[in-house]
């Protein structure tokens, strides 16, 4: 594709030779309508340097460089050089490039041999994987497909919560209240009851919390019976999130949790004692952070067990010794944020340079219109049961408007689930919501189902002009403005995903994708397609294959699947 800016730069050097190409291309700026062109240069800066006023320089320059074959209008604007790019060009440019290359239409291979770790989900066993989850887990995937198409070798990892002293509690509330059948035969939901039930009890019999502790330091201290209740509890919540995972066709490279370092503490704790960070705090051993305005990082709890804080460093250092990663990038909720900064300051204290590749990317809270989500008192929404109604509901919007589509079901099931993840890539990832069922079922706006809506009616078009799409065409022919600003938003789309990496922000590819859609039916809406002048109607039906193409590359960076008929 040919690159305007870079020819722009070159002609502006050879007239102020006193500046570098780096320091001129920090000068150039996109003007914020099209009439203005589709660069500008302000010239304030050289006033020193030619000491003349920014409009006479501006004037000068725009004559000196003149319309060349690249730009076919070059002008000067209040003591800017602006510059008209050679419209037919363009569009020649960036359409031939995206027939070229397909799918891979914005991808490259800046990440080649470089490898990322993306942990994303990571619900915990025996819990409920609930609404709450959603964030982390299309976050984490979008962010997953996003380094795979720029070239890094990604790896995908579900960091199960399986460890901890909530097992020890779940333990002692199976062996006094549980019922295996009943457990079989709905397992989150019964293991949820009973875990609810521990806590109530607690509060009135504390105790309980001394079981709880026992039966945890039982399954670090591999206590067969203990070992046997969690292997089993473990097994069954897998099987269960399977299902959602499946709907929402999601998978992992590794489903390593908590449980997997257990065996690689111990090297953990050495290794701080060996460099004199370890102190003792009543019993338990911590890293003092309070040079970094940090509270303690308790490694180890008076009675010998480990935590979270153990755990995370004892997975990094493994992640880097098998993976030797380039970024390992953790999509946590902001609440987090401390305990991130806490851990990955103590592995730098520990000498590790690559401390500063462990990246925590946070995302906002999500609570319910009645309040905030609590597992202990039960309060949740099964993402299950969100998945499924957001099918049921679409499926009833397909019958009503589209009865005879075929692929009914499958439909319902990439518009419905894909309503419910866009609507969760669509606002900036750190920004808190509240759940609503009335606001994720609505199919009107900026949504997903428009966007799918937009790519289905694309292929459509492309059906029933019943010609053969190609390159072929004269391209001055869809160079108006309708057809000029949606080839724009198809352009822009390479840089959009490239930022979307370096910020670890999927919204900006979900935001880009509104756009391109939008643009796209203001052209269809202004432009017939399948008009009498056959090379017109072939110069539009290649604009209309080429936005296809690249809404079906962004959906599938999201996640999301591009029906062709809706």
């Amino acid at each position: 594709m040919i690159d305007f800016k870079k020819h722009l730069l070159e002609a502006l050097q050879n007239e102020v030779k006193e500046m570098s190409i780096e320091e001129l291309e920090k000068l150039v700026e996109v003007p914020p309508n099209y009439d203005m062109g589709d660069y500008a240069f302000p010239c304030f800066k050289l006033a020193k340097i030619f000491r003349k006023a920014p409009n006479i320089i501006a004037e000068e320059l725009a004559k000196k460089l003149e319309a060349n074959e690249y730009f076919e209008k070059i002008q000067n604007l209040s003591g800017y050089v602006n510059f008209f790019v050679n419209k037919k060009l363009f569009v020649e440019s960036v359409l031939k490039e995206i027939c070229k290359k397909q799918d891979k239409f914005g991808a490259t291979d800046i990440g080649k041999g470089k490898n990322v770790i993306v942990e994303f989900s990571s619900v915990n066993i025996a819990k409920p994987f609930h609404i709450g989850h959603i964030r982390s887990t299309v976050i984490g995937n979008s962010l997953f497909k996003i380094y795979k198409f720029l070239g890094f070798n990604a790896i995908s990892i579900n960091h199960l919560g399986d460890y901890g002293t909530q097992f020890g509690k779940l333990i002692v509330a199976y062996k006094k209240w549980g019922n295996k059948e009943a457990i079989e035969a709905n397992p989150i939901k019964e293991l949820l009851k009973i875990y609810v039930k521990f806590h109530d009890e607690a509060e009135s019999h504390p105790e309980l919390e001394d079981e709880a502790r026992a039966w945890f330091k039982k399954l670090e201290d591999n206590d067969e019976e203990a070992f046997e209740l969690w292997t089993w509890f473990r097994d069954i919540s897998l099987k269960e999130f399977s299902k959602v995972y499946g709907m929402l066709d999601i998978e992992f490279d590794s489903y390593a949790g908590e449980s997997f370092y257990s065996d690689k503490m111990p090297q953990i704790i050495e290794e701080l004692n060996e460099k004199e960070l370890l102190q003792d705090s009543k019993g338990a051993k911590i890293v003092d952070l309070e040079e970094y305005d940090m509270p303690p990082a308790l490694i180890t709890k008076s009675d010998g067990s480990t935590l979270y804080m153990t755990r995370d460093i004892a997975a990094a250092k493994y992640r880097k010794d098998t993976y030797d990663f380039y970024k390992n990038i953790y999509v946590v909720g902001a609440t987090q944020a401390l305990h991130f900064r806490q851990w990955i300051k103590v592995i730098e204290l520990m000498g590790h340079e690559w401390a500063n590749d462990c990246i925590h990317v946070p995302f906002g809270t999500v609570s319910l219109e009645e309040g905030t989500m609590s597992t202990r008192k039960g309060r949740v929404v099964f993402l299950e049961e969100v998945l499924t109604k957001a099918v049921e509901k679409t499926k009833e919007i397909i019958t009503t408007k589209n009865p005879n589509l075929e692929n009914k079901e499958e439909v319902a099931k990439q518009v419905g689930i894909g309503a419910i993840m866009f609507q969760e890539l669509s606002n900036n990832r750190i920004k808190d919501y509240t759940f609503s069922w009335d606001r994720t079922l609505t199919f009107e706006g900026e949504t997903g189902p428009y966007v799918q809506y937009a790519h289905a009616r694309a292929n459509s078009l492309i059906e029933k002009a019943g010609i053969k799409v190609d390159e072929n065409v004269d391209f001055s022919l869809i160079t108006n403005e309708e057809s000029l600003h949606l080839i724009k938003e198809l352009e822009g789309f390479k840089k959009v995903v490239i930022d979307a990496m370096h910020k670890n922000e999927p919204s900006l590819v979900t935001r880009h994708t509104v756009d391109i859609a939008q643009a796209f039916n203001r052209f269809y809406n202004s432009c017939h397609i399948n008009v009498e002048d056959l090379e017109l109607k072939k110069a539009r039906l290649l604009l209309v294959y080429c936005t296809k193409t690249v809404i079906k590359t962004a959906l599938s960076l999201l996640g999301i699947k591009a029906p062709d008929k809706m």
